[in-house]
């Protein structure tokens, strides 16, 4: 029996989740480690930088974040908010400092901040992944959420794609669609590449 493309892809993902759920309890430090390995001046020029809220075994963008931010002459800071399961997006301001009682579940049930928030458009983009590979492919949860919002980002002028995760999600070669967007970056806890 032949698998169709979904389906192996929707198995992959699954073995991907196992895998990156087993790289998080055996490298607990590796956001910090990450982080270490930024460039200096990478964000030198980012008015706003967006990442994400971590679900699950996702690794911690914030070390790397803040570090992006201190780069930064008084960046905005963001993370995405979903508005329903086929519009990109949508990048909200958001203060670290506060509470994560202030952030709030979206239409999906991912913490952001809420609807009353201004919405911003990033420069640079910290984006979650499931695997990725040495030419800057991106495989991610399977919604098409950011590859819908990082070609509309590209379209309208421009954004720093960084992809964050565990060296083991590194495979070979991913089979990209051709509306899969492409990482400008990957950072692991073992070193930083720009791929673009």
């Amino acid at each position: 029996m032949t698998l169709d493309p979904q389906s192996a892809k929707a198995g992959l993902r699954r073995r991907l989740r196992a895998l990156r759920k087993t790289l998080a309890a055996a490298t607990p430090d590796a956001a910090a480690r990450a982080a270490a390995h930024l460039p200096a001046g990478l964000a030198r020029q980012a008015r706003v930088i967006a990442a994400y809220h971590p679900v699950g075994a996702e690794i911690d963008p914030r070390p790397a974040l803040r570090v992006l931010a201190a780069q930064a002459v008084a960046p905005t800071l963001a993370l995405p908010a979903t508005l329903d399961r086929e519009s990109p997006l949508e990048f909200r301001a958001w203060d670290p400092a506060l509470s994560p009682e202030a952030l709030s579940p979206d239409a999906l049930g991912a913490l952001a901040p809420g609807s009353g928030a201004p919405v911003v458009t990033p420069d640079v983009v910290i984006a979650p992944l499931l695997a990725f590979d040495r030419f800057g492919g991106r495989l991610g949860q399977g919604g098409g959420h950011y590859d819908r919002t990082l070609a509309a980002l590209r379209a309208a002028g421009g954004v720093f794609v960084l992809g964050i995760a565990y060296a083991g999600q590194e495979v070979e070669r991913l089979d990209l669609a051709p509306h899969d967007q492409r990482l400008d970056a990957i950072l692991t806890e073992t070193g930083y590449r720009e791929v673009g």
